[in-house]
């Protein structure tokens, strides 16, 4: 990537990997211990650690919270990189962290402060032409706002499905199996907000 906040997925997994294993063992627990503080089970740890599995945003977060480590930082980009005039705060675009889904044909740009993972999170949507997004259920009594700002979206939330257009929002369960993906065969574009319950 030529942008130095981007980071694409496979570049995800191995700076996960390394910093999951050098935290955790800094921290001197086993995978065991780990596994029974973040939820996460021991065998997906030990995927995440080999470089074998791509960790879902919900398994990050509950990563930072049982290491208390920055998400940011679990993610491989810098500590917030952010300039500083009296009481605003700017994050330089080339800092802003991103992921890149090459499979899908979509990136996200993590527009929301680390500190707020897992609470309230809003990112900014780029699908390619064909792209889609594919999310595995959230906590419980999570739900999705996906204002589309380019281009038609189409989204699935468990069985019922809707789209719309530029100007449109749509509000659906992320409690469940969800995906969003571009219409028409053309690129789009939207504003996304994930509220946990």
């Amino acid at each position: 990537m030529s942008r130095q906040g981007a980071i694409d997925a496979e570049g995800i997994v191995s700076k996960v990997a390394e910093t999951l294993r050098a935290v955790r063992k800094e921290q001197q627990l086993t995978l065991d211990d780990l596994a029974q503080r973040s939820g996460v089970s021991r065998s997906m740890l030990s995927q995440i650690e080999r470089g074998e599995s791509n960790p879902t945003l919900a398994t990050l977060w509950n990563l930072t919270q049982a290491l208390g480590v920055d998400f940011a930082g679990l993610l491989g980009t810098e500590r917030a990189a952010a300039e500083t005039s009296g009481h605003v705060e700017r994050l330089a675009a080339d800092r802003t962290p991103t992921i890149d889904s090459r499979g899908e044909r979509c990136r996200l740009r993590i527009l929301s402060p680390p500190a707020m993972a897992g609470t309230v999170e809003w990112y900014e949507l780029q699908l390619e032409a064909g792209g889609a997004l594919l999310s595995d259920a959230h906590a419980p009594g999570s739900m999705e706002h996906l204002t589309i700002l380019e281009g038609r979206i189409a989204v699935q939330s468990g069985l019922r499905e809707d789209e719309g257009e530029g100007g449109d929002t749509l509000r659906y369960r992320a409690d469940v199996g969800h995906r969003i993906s571009a219409l028409d065969g053309k690129p789009a574009k939207a504003l996304l907000v994930v509220l946990a319950s």
